[in-house]
């Protein structure tokens, strides 16, 4: 897949602020949060990531409902079976960005939080 670099106009136009904003709802979710990062090792049944997750199948059905609509995932029936998978990795790229901002700031706290020697 080819990737192409969009500049984002600013101000961000009214449409594309709601679209960013219904992204962030989505993995507001820690549930769904746990579920793309089980799904990036690899695609899986609803059974397969309720046993993973330890919830249960309505739960985690109902999430990945919400990932599924919105492109974040994408699910495939095998036999009697639906496997879902991660149909947008670009979310990584995301939380990528975010665990790296929680851990510069639990360094700093840690640093103030040090008692001098």
């Amino acid at each position: 897949m080819i990737s192409v670099e969009v500049s984002t106009p600013h101000p961000l136009p009214e449409p594309l602020v709601e679209l960013v904003a219904q992204r962030f709802r989505v993995l507001g979710e820690p549930m769904r949060i746990r579920l793309l990062d089980r799904l990036r090792e690899g695609e899986a049944t609803v059974g397969e990531l309720q046993e993973a997750l330890g919830a249960s199948q309505q739960n985690v059905s109902k999430h990945l409902g919400i990932l599924h609509s919105a492109g974040m995932v994408s699910r495939n029936k095998r036999g009697t079976s639906v496997v879902y998978a991660i149909d947008d990795p670009s979310v990584f790229e995301l939380c990528d960005q975010v665990c790296g901002g929680v851990r510069r700031r639990v360094a700093d706290l840690e640093a103030i939080l040090r008692p001098v020697a």
